[in-house]
């Protein structure tokens, strides 16, 4: 699946993959956050043994007509606010998505997976 775009040149067509990238790294960069969590632990595995790291690892994108949907599971660090934390990144999503790729989305929902104590 994939988001189009139409503009007076043509049309812009826009991955799932490339939508959950500019996610992933906006969730990352967040004071608070540590790692993502994994919403497909099969696919999510399979990567890993390869070798391969990605910010896609738990980013869900829904799109119902002209309504985009994103879901972030995350891990936050042991002693932050976790609404917080949970707010800077939707915000953050929300700026990235639009000054990246030109998409307003409707809702970024953040589901926190877990917390981690990160050491000195």
């Amino acid at each position: 699946m994939s988001i189009k775009i139409k503009n007076n040149s043509g049309m812009i067509d826009i991955s799932n993959d490339v939508i959950a990238t500019v996610v992933g790294g906006a969730a990352t960069d967040m004071y608070g956050v540590v790692g993502m969590a994994s919403r497909k632990q099969v696919r999510d595995s399979f990567n890993q043994i390869l070798g391969r790291d990605s910010y896609q690892k738990g980013v869900v994108i829904k799109q119902q007509g002209d309504a985009i949907t994103v879901e972030v599971s995350i891990i936050v660090s042991y002693g932050t606010k976790v609404s917080e934390v949970s707010k800077s990144v939707q915000k953050q999503v929300k700026y990235s998505l639009q000054s990246m790729l030109g998409i307003e989305a409707d809702a970024v929902n953040v589901i926190v997976q877990g917390v981690r104590v990160v050491g000195e």
